[in-house]
């Protein structure tokens, strides 16, 4: 499980493919190693990935699938900056929300405005997870925990807008993104249980 709070930013300083994936060696300076082992999970950029080689106080790889590559936006391009944050242990603070670090679908940046010193991020969210999506909730963007200011329902599924404060442009990869670039999103696992538990009064249980 994660928070939503990034740790560091790193840098995708190599990319190797092998049958069925990449392997990528991350560059993370800002990111201590010292408690991470072989196994250990570090989000990048809202994907969970296992780290496989220690190279260094600062150098790891790990293995990415294609199916993962499939399904999130930002691992396969070396030089990429991703946003890093490693699980969370019992007893740490809880900034953000539970994360499970598992991307649900992939976003598009409709516009990124400045507002004053902020920024205003609006992304178009695909339609099977518009439903989960709601003002004022948890949202994780690129790793990032953040909270909803408008929902606008639209055909292919709908546009959320986020408030950038100068902080967290500056200490994640949120700063770097454009319109038209994708982003990887988490729904809230609140909202996700809620479907699950709503859904189960309509199915027919047999003894």
């Amino acid at each position: 499980m994660f928070t939503g709070i990034i740790q560091a930013v790193g840098v995708i300083e190599q990319l190797e493919k092998f049958p069925g994936g990449v392997r990528l060696t991350i560059a993370a300076p800002e990111l201590s190693l010292d408690d991470i082992g072989l196994g250990d999970s570090i989000a990048h950029s809202g994907a969970c990935m296992t780290v496989t080689h220690k190279l260094d106080s600062h150098r790891y790889q790990i293995d990415v699938s294609e199916e993962s590559l499939h399904c999130t936006a930002g691992l396969d391009r070396q030089g990429t900056r991703v946003n890093l944050e490693k699980a969370m242990r019992l007893g740490d603070m809880l900034g953000g929300h539970m994360v499970s670090g598992h991307v649900d679908g992939v976003g598009e940046v409709i516009s990124f405005n400045s507002i004053g010193e902020n920024r205003e991020l609006v992304v178009r969210a695909p339609k099977n997870l518009a439903k989960y999506l709601a003002i004022k909730g948890s949202v994780v963007v690129n790793g990032v925990s953040l909270t909803t200011n408008h929902i606008t329902d639209v055909a292919d599924g709908c546009e959320f807008s986020i408030n950038l404060i100068p902080h967290t442009l500056a200490v994640t990869n949120l700063g770097d993104i454009q319109a038209g670039d994708s982003v990887n999103l988490e729904i809230d696992l609140i909202a996700r249980y809620c479907e699950r538990l709503l859904s189960l009064d309509k199915v027919p249980f047999t003894s």
